[in-house]
């Protein structure tokens, strides 16, 4: 029998026991008959299940060790939940098994409902949750978005996209121009203000709930450059935004966050800048990731994807010239492989 179908018997085990003591701490009777079926997975090893019966709904996450670690998904929510942010409530947890019985913040995404219509309302809260947790104080035990962290993140694009999806190894003059260009974007990011990152704030991870949004897959949080997740909200794999309309949320986003205190660049121009690089280096690291997920994990299907991030990196260089080099370098990485994104 596959090991997944064993966890699932482990798992099914342990959520009967955890149902049990739930429904009796709250009064709610007998458990009911229920159904376990797939709620979503995601590019990890991380599955998640939804437990419904008789009107009430729970979400299950298996997160098999020694891939996954539960913990800073628990310590996490509480942080957030300190600031009023609506995150699911952990009703039971068993960190060395790596199961966890969570509230259910709903079935609908934001990916699943956002359009030009309902964007600006959609991102306004968005953004309000954002704030609520940047203004934390940086007192938990979180890593930092240092100098390793970012230079390993850029090095998911050579290793992964250029070397195993292209099939191209860095010449000695591509491999000085990639250095020059990750110290520009490494240093862009150091220099901004820190707050608390989420790392993965986009539409995909925010639910339709009440109070709205419902915020998922914070797990991987760390202090880190104020510009990442509002970069990161309106420049995602799975939807893009014409150019005039993101500057406007950005500048909207910009003007609140002074206002409420947190650290942002004090002239508009150079948060701009600042968002810009930020999100090329995310982009250089998805497409690597895209490319790891699918040579070493054998889901292809993220690689349809890449030439959004492409097309996201060519917009930025098209007003950042001291990105010229990166576009030198794609062009020539291309061009190697007999290819385009």
């Amino acid at each position: 029998m596959p090991d997944h179908d064993v966890r699932l018997q482990h798992l099914n085990v342990w959520l009967d026991e955890q149902l049990a003591k739930l429904f009796h701490t709250h009064g709610w009777g007998p458990v009911p008959a229920g159904s376990l079926t797939a709620a979503s997975s995601d590019a990890s090893f991380r599955r998640y299940f939804r437990w419904q019966g008789e009107g009430r709904s729970f979400i299950v996450m298996d997160a098999p060790p020694p891939q996954e670690n539960c913990r800073p998904f628990v310590d996490i929510a509480h942080l957030l939940a300190s600031a009023g942010v609506n995150v699911p409530v952990i009703h039971g947890q068993d960190l060395e098994r790596g199961f966890l019985l969570l509230s259910d913040l709903g079935h609908q995404t934001y990916l699943d409902v956002i359009n030009g219509e309902s964007a600006d309302g959609l991102f306004d809260v968005a953004i309000e949750a954002l704030l609520a947790f940047q203004q934390l104080p940086m007192q938990a035990p979180l890593p930092s978005y240092d100098v390793a962290l970012l230079r390993r993140e850029l090095e998911l694009f050579p290793e992964w996209y250029v070397g195993r999806e292209l099939g191209v190894v860095f010449n000695d003059a591509q491999l000085a121009a990639w250095q020059r260009i990750s110290a520009v974007l490494i240093d862009s990011a150091l220099a901004q203000p820190k707050v608390l990152v989420h790392r993965d704030y986009m539409p995909r991870n925010l639910m339709v709930s009440e109070p709205n949004p419902g915020v998922l897959d914070f797990q991987d949080a760390v202090y880190g450059p104020v510009t990442y997740d509002i970069t990161c909200l309106f420049k995602d794999a799975f939807l893009s935004w014409p150019q005039a309309r993101v500057e406007g949320w950005l500048k909207a986003y910009w003007q609140r966050a002074q206002a409420c205190g947190v650290p942002v660049q004090a002239d508009f121009e150079d948060f701009h800048r600042a968002s810009d690089l930020m999100g090329v280096q995310r982009h250089l690291k998805v497409i690597g990731i895209f490319a790891r997920i699918c040579h070493r994990d054998g889901k292809p299907r993220y690689l349809a994807d890449v030439p959004r991030f492409f097309a996201y990196i060519d917009e930025v260089i098209a007003r950042r010239p001291e990105l010229a080099e990166l576009d030198e370098l794609i062009e020539s990485l291309l061009a190697a492989a007999g290819t385009r994104p």
